[in-house]
């Protein structure tokens, strides 16, 4: 019995000496001379009085981190390059809050500072000085937009179904509902906005929907597609995909998936497609508007299909954010050509018309001063300066409200040959229409009652559509 204590004493001894020497030399990898390893708490601290800075760390993403040689890594005539070697081995990032405050954030891929993007424009226009090295660029870089996209691997579908609603006749323009099947059983779900009374051919307007509380139904997107049928085009409002009526076949959850961003611009090139062959519409008068996640792909459908001759990209062309959600920059499309961004995709449009719509309350802030310049140097290629504006609203946040859309109606009446005297009165512009109610715009029914049976519900078997595999 004696023995079985003493060996039981013995056995406790040691894994308490154990234990002990364990948490000596961790404490000792922590502070070791031999590979310098400290806390980056710490070296930040160093950081901010070498450069005379704040560093904030709100989250305390910091605490508990340390680094092998961390005050090695220091550049003392670099503050972004010492901050970056710190922070990037922990998939952290600075973002710089005015010359004197930097705050730490974890790793964005989309999203960077305005000093990185205006960095990237100034390497960028050191690759092209003419049109012919522009034009080589471009077509790499359209190239590369497709395949990453994935366009090319779709199916092709010979006879897709197509669902229309009864059309709604209001003053000056009518609204019936579309449900385009862009992929076997993946159906766009939209409603296409009609002048009235025309004498001559129509022309086509794409536009996708945003990152906007009520998507399509709301009252913004509502006025904006209304009044440019008065003016005299045809306008189609689509979904993002797992949103409206697109839930009905995949839930909200796969709106944030990479897979969204090839199924939303499938669906502008399919809407495309079918507009086209109406016999009322014009081939030679296409245009695209969107803002925000529709201003993104505003961008990319202008980029990849030369059958948009204007487009008006609202509160989305910046050098130095993406785009939020997967559904604009899930793809690789931002990696293509060694690196780009949406100032460089929005230069892609040149020399067709364009209007940048940028605010002083997101990251289209600096674009009167930073993107603007530098799309205008490609269009100078072509001697088309002329044909690219900006309106710029400083003191207006991101949307595309009222302002905005009053700067968009004379653009597109004058590249389009609409007739912006049908929504003007004393020299206003107006916004008289006649709002509908979700239900009123839904093509499949209040509760989709109405979706085709062929439906597909399965988010695997929509990758597999493309050889591709879902993964959470």
């Amino acid at each position: 019995m004696n023995n079985q204590k003493d060996t039981y004493t013995i056995v406790c001894k040691n894994y308490v000496f154990l234990v002990a020497l364990l948490a000596f030399i961790s404490g000792q990898s922590q502070n070791s001379d031999s590979n310098f390893n400290q806390s980056i708490t710490k070296t930040i601290e160093d950081i901010e009085e070498i450069y005379n800075i704040t560093v904030k760390d709100e989250k305390s993403l910091l605490n508990e981190k340390y680094l092998d040689y961390a005050d090695w890594r220091i550049n003392q005539y670099n503050l972004e390059a010492s901050l970056n070697a710190i922070l990037s081995p922990f998939d952290l990032m600075f973002w710089k809050e005015s010359d004197s405050v930097y705050s730490i954030r974890e790793f964005d891929y989309p999203r960077n500072t305005p000093d990185i993007g205006k960095r990237r424009l100034e390497y960028l226009n050191n690759l092209y000085t003419n049109k012919s090295e522009w034009e080589e660029r471009k077509a790499s870089l359209k190239a590369c937009i497709i395949e990453a996209l994935k366009i090319n691997d779709a199916p092709v579908l010979e006879k897709p179904q197509v669902v229309i609603t009864k059309k709604r006749k209001y003053k000056g323009y009518s609204v019936e509902n579309i449900g385009l099947e862009v992929l076997p059983g993946v159906y766009a779900t939209g409603s296409i906005y009609r002048p009235l009374k025309t004498k001559n051919k129509s022309a086509v307007i794409l536009s996708p929907n945003g990152h906007f509380g009520d998507g399509r139904y709301r009252e913004s997107e509502q006025i904006r597609c209304a009044n440019l049928a008065k003016m005299g085009a045809i306008v189609v409002s689509y979904d993002l995909f797992g949103w409206g009526e697109s839930t009905l076949q995949f839930a909200s959850e796969y709106h944030k998936t990479s897979i969204a961003q090839t199924i939303q611009v499938l669906n502008g090139i399919k809407l495309l497609n079918y507009l086209l062959k109406l016999a009322e519409a014009d081939a030679n008068r296409v245009a695209i508007t969107g803002g925000s996640g529709g201003g993104s792909h505003s961008l990319f459908l202008t980029a990849i299909d030369d059958r948009i001759k204007v487009s008006v990209p609202v509160v989305m062309v910046s050098s130095y954010f993406s785009g939020g959600c997967p559904c604009e920059s899930g793809q690789p499309i931002h990696l293509c050509g060694n690196g780009t961004n949406n100032a460089e995709i929005s230069a892609m449009a040149a020399p067709r018309p364009q209007l940048i719509v940028s605010d002083g309350q997101d990251w289209t802030k600096h674009v009167p001063e930073i993107e603007y310049p530098f799309i205008k140097k490609v269009y100078s290629f072509y001697n088309a300066e002329g044909k690219l504006e900006n309106q710029h609203f400083a003191d207006e946040g991101h949307n595309y409200k009222e302002s905005k859309r009053k700067a968009m109606y004379p653009f597109m009446a004058k590249y389009l040959d609409l007739d912006l005297s049908k929504i003007v009165k004393n020299g206003e512009i107006l916004e008289n229409i006649s709002l509908e109610t979700e239900n009123e715009m839904k093509v499949f029914g209040d509760n989709g009652e109405q979706l085709p049976k062929n439906a597909m519900h399965d988010i695997n078997q929509l990758y597999a559509l493309f050889g591709l595999t879902y993964e959470k």
